[in-house]
């Protein structure tokens, strides 16, 4: 087995200006930002559940980026205004790092490996399990998603660790 590092992708911070920028997702539907409740909206652009009273939007986003067959347009909530973004730490996003999810794999073609998608019904930590996917040889990206409605929350890769080829 591959020794890997893992890297994690929020959206793409020149995605949510252009989208903040032109009050439109993308997808035809208008930016229209609300206060958060704090219940559980997982923000996509800095990967943190957003805190009651903030100012979020729910906007229609692909997490593929290239013309496909795979790529889906779901609801993703943000922040309405710019925001940090997320700041890599070497490990996935606190609180959004465990079960239950779906962990959706992907081939380096892009095309879904469905061999190697995941269900975690459990509140277990899915890093070990990311790390494993990822050193198949067939799996380039892994898409992590919310369990019942398998919203995307965001995606990983890897690279192989300092010292190995």
């Amino acid at each position: 087995m591959r020794a890997i590092r893992l890297h994690v992708h929020a959206i793409d911070p020149a995605h949510l200006r252009a989208v903040r920028s032109s009050g439109v997702d993308g997808h035809g539907n208008d930016l229209r930002p609300f206060a958060a409740t704090g219940q559980g909206e997982p923000l996509r652009c800095c990967l943190r559940y957003a805190a009651a009273g903030e100012q979020i939007a729910l906007i229609s986003y692909a997490p593929c980026a290239r013309q496909s067959v795979w790529r889906e347009v779901g609801p993703v909530f943000i922040h309405a205004e710019h925001c940090a973004g997320y700041q890599p730490d070497g490990r996935l996003p606190a609180r959004l790092d465990r079960g239950p999810r779906v962990l959706r794999a992907y081939r380096p073609d892009g095309a879904m490996n469905y061999d190697h998608n995941t269900v975690l019904t459990e509140p277990t930590e899915i890093e070990p399990l990311i790390s494993r996917l990822l050193t198949l040889l067939d799996v380039a990206t892994v898409h992590v998603r919310t369990l019942a409605p398998q919203c995307f929350l965001y995606a990983v890769t890897a690279s192989a660790s300092e010292g190995e080829s």
